[in-house]
């Protein structure tokens, strides 16, 4: 079902405030590193969490649980020891006389048994060949075992084989490992450095891809349901649905971020212009002829939706501000405005690398769109204002 465009702006609009808040960065160790998919990051994390003699001093626990993970999808009568295990990474699964090579992230051995482990993102073999997985790890009359460690556990990607694979999620044996080391303060007190490193682990990758809160989660399903979008709960399949939701709404905000910031651009324009013909001159009739010397509007980034109102050296700069510049600065301003409306437009003053004031006006943005009358004083009795201030000594 397409949505039409008034929904879609409607949907968009209401949906920003929870994902922006729910997706804003925050810090992680594994962020900062990241580079791919996490993929040989991640096995070298979870290979040294295996290691029984590892510096984790966590001895063999992580086999253990990933051990009995994978036990939990086995037979009863053919569970797997949970303990005794080498640690390979990178190994060559294919044979000899077969051409290229297979890699296995990493394998677990033991005289009578083999466990095979692919590490990925997702719960998808990605081209490589479960069959030699299994024969390479049977070598020696060993019991073999295919494991697929992943993020997320996507069942349709499971095919050529890789749907006999003992699918583990991250999130499980973290899990596992997070209520285990909870219990151990002694271990946390003797190993706070490695405390910190696992915690980071489990924060990024089992708290990580919750990308909502519940309350989040709840102020979505309302904005679904006041938008006219609840129908799509009922409706299979899931993926499918999640998949043409996403697409539309995708879509949409990238025609909205587009034309928003064409609007920006129109704002600018109209507020230099205005600021360049008309404030200028009122500022100087009711200060001195050169208290505003020029109106500029050259900076990018994230000090784009400004204009500069140069005044003489030694005396501070005046900017007029809007939309994501207004934001930025209030944001720094030692005296933050806090409710700040960004339907209008602001007035800062410079003082060393930032700004000692911002003051809101009563002039929106769609009055500058619209053209500002040249007796309206409104903007300029507010730079006159922050001029004759004193500025705040640092």
């Amino acid at each position: 079902m397409a949505l039409d465009e008034d929904a879609l702006t409607r949907m968009v609009t209401g949906l920003v405030p929870t994902m922006s808040r729910s997706l804003a960065e925050q810090f992680n160790v594994f962020r900062v590193m990241h580079h791919g998919t996490h993929e040989k990051q991640l096995s070298n994390v979870f290979a040294w969490l295996l290691r029984a003699d590892a510096t984790h001093h966590l001895g063999d626990l992580f086999q253990g649980i990933l051990l009995s993970r994978i036990n939990t999808a086995r037979p009863f009568g053919d569970q797997l020891p949970l303990s005794g295990f080498r640690v390979l990474q990178e190994v060559d699964t294919t044979m000899a006389a077969e051409p290229g090579k297979d890699i296995a992230d990493i394998v677990l051995l033991r005289d009578d048994t083999a466990v095979m482990i692919e590490n990925f993102e997702t719960s998808d073999g990605h081209g490589h060949d479960y069959e030699g997985y299994l024969a390479y790890g049977s070598a020696n009359g060993r019991r073999s075992v295919v494991v697929m460690l992943c993020a997320r556990r996507e069942h349709q990607r499971l095919m050529m084989g890789w749907e006999d694979a003992a699918v583990i999620p991250y999130s499980e044996v973290l899990d596992d490992l997070r209520a285990h080391l909870n219990a151990d303060r002694r271990w946390r007190s003797e190993n706070p450095r490695q405390d910190v490193f696992i915690n980071e682990l489990i924060d990024q990758f089992v708290e990580g891809p919750q990308a909502m809160t519940v309350q989040e989660q709840l102020e979505f399903i309302k904005t679904m349901c006041e938008t006219g979008e609840s129908d799509r709960y009922g409706r299979r399949p899931i993926v499918s649905v999640a998949e043409e939701f996403a697409a539309q709404i995708a879509l949409h905000a990238q025609r909205q971020f587009e034309d928003s910031r064409r609007t920006l651009g129109l704002v600018k324009r109209s507020l230099r212009q205005y600021a360049d013909r008309v404030i200028r001159r009122q500022v100087n009739e009711v200060l001195r002829d050169d208290a505003i010397l020029s109106v500029s509007a050259n900076y990018q980034g994230q000090w784009e939706w400004c204009s500069t109102l140069a005044t003489p050296e030694g005396e501070p700069t005046i900017f007029l501000e809007f939309g994501p510049t207004a934001a930025t600065q209030n944001e720094r301003a030692p005296e933050p405005l806090s409710t700040p409306d960004y339907s209008r437009v602001f007035v800062t003053r410079e003082a060393g690398a930032g700004i000692d004031r911002i003051v809101q006006t009563q002039v929106t943005l769609d009055e500058v769109l619209a053209g500002l009358a040249d007796d309206d004083q409104r903007l300029s009795r507010a730079v006159t204002a922050l001029i004759q201030e004193r500025p705040t000594q640092s």
